[in-house]
């Protein structure tokens, strides 16, 4: 688990003015909540907490926040963005505990390649990119790996199929589509040229309207 820490004080003045004069100064308003505890608003610097989340784990980064000298173990559970600009505005940090599971959204990365699909001229198309965990902290994957090995024209892989960490849980249906194969038009083409050649013992079917000599 990190043992990153990101300083953060208490006190600040609530509202949007006195939010933005905080953004201006180059700090990032927030609050942190949970574990039955009463929530603090809290002022943390934008750059280290942009820093302390450019790990492998990004946003499910545990880390501690040192609010004014006590150190709190938090996730990032929330970040609030400029609809326009799209720059951080107001950040929610969760308390969490080692032995307590909490609720993240995890990436699910596709491995392997599968042969007959490529054989067939036709792509694998990912359909779901993420899936919602409720996992301990100290058991979030990076991703959750898709192996697409053993994918066929007439398969595809679902929710039911991935493998999660022991004792994590997903609410997304187990019939969820993760990845299948889309054909191409090459592939179409293919499938069409193939369907001809055995349906009609090499000779051409007759064009529709044509003479029935």
């Amino acid at each position: 688990m990190s043992q990153i820490t990101v300083k953060a004080t208490t006190g600040r003045e609530l509202g949007s003015g006195p939010s933005r004069r905080l953004r201006a100064e180059g700090q990032l308003p927030g609050v942190v909540y949970g574990r039955d505890a009463d929530p603090i608003a809290v002022t943390v610097p934008h750059v280290e907490l942009r820093d302390a989340l450019k790990v492998d784990t990004g946003l499910n980064t545990i880390f501690h926040l040192d609010i004014d000298g006590t150190t709190e173990k938090v996730i990032v559970k929330d970040v609030q963005r400029d609809p326009i600009k799209r720059t951080a505005t107001h950040v929610d940090f969760l308390r969490v505990a080692d032995d307590e599971p909490i609720k993240v959204k995890v990436p699910i990365r596709l491995t392997g390649h599968a042969r007959e699909v490529a054989e067939a001229g036709a792509l694998v198309e990912q359909k779901l990119f993420e899936i919602p965990l409720v996992v301990l902290p100290t058991a979030i994957p990076l991703a959750i790996e898709a192996d697409v090995s053993a994918l066929t024209l007439d398969s595809r892989i679902a929710v039911r199929d991935l493998v999660l960490p022991d004792g994590a849980v997903t609410r997304r249906k187990p019939t969820t589509t993760v990845a299948a194969p889309v054909a191409t038009r090459a592939s179409r083409q293919g499938a069409m040229e193939d369907a001809l050649a055995e349906g009609g013992d090499g000779e051409a079917a007759p064009a529709e309207g044509g003479d029935e000599g």
